[in-house]
C-alpha cells in the first residue's frame, strides 16, 4: 500500500487519546509508529508486523505534559544523533516511570535493566534507546529543560540512572507519579499549574541526591527562587543585556541574595548565563537543518562578539564551533 494510500497520521493535540482501536488491523502498525513518534519527537520506532493494541493519552499540566502509553506488544524506540541534529525536541527531558512491564535504557554510556515501578530520566538532546520486549504500561513528565535548572553535564550524570520504587526516595515517588499523571486531565488550569511547580521541585530534590549535591543552605522558597530565575535567563539568553544586575532587579531582589542563590551551583551568575547560552550554541551548529552562520548562531543566543565567542567556546568544549559543527555533521 503506497503512502499516499494509508490513514493520514495522526495529530498530536493538547489533551489527546490516540489509540490503535480506531484503525482496522492492516493499519495499526503505521499508526502506532507515527504516534509514539509525534508524542516523544523524532525516533526510529520498531515494533512487530501486527501490532495487537496500543493507547497514548497526553494532557497539560502546566508547562509539562503528561504521557500515559500503553502498548500490547514490545517496542524499541532509538534516537540517533542525526535524529537529535535534526529534530526540535532537544529542550525537553522525560521523566518516566515504568509502571508495568520490564524494560532497558541506554544513554551517556550507561545501559540499565528496568522493572516495574522504576523511575528514569532520559534527555531528548542525545542519542538514546529504549527497549520494551514485552506489554507495558509508562507513565511519563515530559519537562522543558529549563525549569529543572540544570546544566548540560549535570543532565548527562543523570539519566540512565534508575531510582528503584524499593528505595526511599522511589517509594515515595513512583505512587506519587503515577497517581498525579493519571490525574492530570481533571486539574483545573491554576491548580496544575501550581502542582507543575511542586512537581519541579521535588524533581530538583531528586536530581540533587542523585548528583551528591547537598540542598541544604537552600531549603523551601529559595530553591523555588532559584528555579524561577534559572527559567527567567533561558528565557532571555537571546537579550545581551541580561545581567546579573538585570536578573536581580526583575525579581525584586537584591545582587546579593542573588548571588547567594547560586552559591552552591558551581558557578557565578554570570558563569551560569555564559554556560547557557554556549550549550544552546552547540546545539544549534550541531542541526544539520541550521544553515546560519556561526557568527549568527552566536548573535542568536546573546553573544555581541563572534570572536569572543570562539574563544570561550573552545576554551569550553576543546575545539573551535566551526570544527564541533563539522563532527557532529559525521556520523
Amino acid at each position: 500500500m503506497s503512502r499516499e494510500e494509508r490513514e493520514p497520521a495522526p495529530e498530536q493535540h493538547v489533551g489527546s487519546l490516540l489509540t490503535t482501536d480506531s484503525q482496522p488491523l492492516h493499519r495499526r502498525r503505521d499508526y502506532w509508529r507515527e504516534a509514539l513518534s509525534r508524542t516523544f519527537g523524532a525516533v526510529h520506532m520498531a515494533v512487530p508486523d501486527e501490532v495487537y493494541s496500543g493507547k497514548i493519552c497526553s494532557v497539560p499540566l502546566g508547562r509539562l505534559q503528561a504521557v500515559t502509553v500503553e502498548g500490547g506488544d514490545c517496542l524499541s524506540a532509538v534516537r540517533t544523533r542525526r535524529l537529535v541534529a535534526q529534530g526540535h525536541e532537544d529542550d525537553y527531558v522525560v521523566v518516566k516511570l515504568l509502571d508495568r512491564g520490564v524494560g532497558r535504557l541506554e544513554q551517556d554510556g550507561r545501559e540499565v535493566d528496568l522493572g516495574p515501578g522504576d523511575i528514569f530520566i532520559y534527555d531528548m538532546a542525545r542519542p538514546v534507546r529504549l527497549t520494551l520486549p514485552q506489554s507495558f504500561r509508562t507513565k511519563s513528565l515530559v519537562l522543558p529543560r529549563s525549569v529543572l535548572g540544570l546544566s548540560e553535564s549535570e543532565v548527562a550524570q543523570v539519566t540512565a540512572s534508575p531510582v528503584s520504587r524499593d528505595t526511599p526516595l522511589g517509594g515515595l515517588l513512583s505512587p506519587f507519579l503515577a497517581r498525579l499523571v493519571e490525574g492530570a486531565g481533571g486539574y483545573p488550569p491554576r491548580t496544575s499549574e501550581l502542582m507543575a511547580r511542586n512537581v519541579v521541585e521535588l524533581f530538583g530534590v531528586l536530581t540533587d541526591e542523585m548528583l551528591g549535591r547537598s540542598t541544604g543552605d537552600i531549603p523551601g522558597a529559595n530553591r523555588a527562587m532559584l528555579l524561577r530565575i534559572q527559567e527567567y535567563i533561558d528565557l532571555n539568553l537571546a537579550n545581551p543585556d541580561l545581567t546579573p544586575q538585570a536578573i536581580a532587579q526583575a525579581h525584586h531582589i537584591s545582587l546579593r541574595y542573588l548571588h547567594k542563590l547560586f552559591e552552591g551551583e558551581d558557578a557565578t551568575v554570570g558563569r551560569w548565563i555564559q554556560r547557557r547560552r554556549l550549550e544552546k550554541c552547540q546545539r544549534d551548529l550541531a542541526r544539520r537543518t541550521n544553515i546560519a552562520t556561526i557568527a549568527a548562531v552566536a548573535h542568536q543566543w546573546g553573544f555581541t562578539s563572534a570572536s569572543h565567542f570562539s574563544r570561550v567556546f573552545r576554551a569550553t568544549y576543546g575545539m573551535t564551533p566551526r570544527e564541533w559543527r563539522e563532527t557532529r555533521f559525521v556520523d
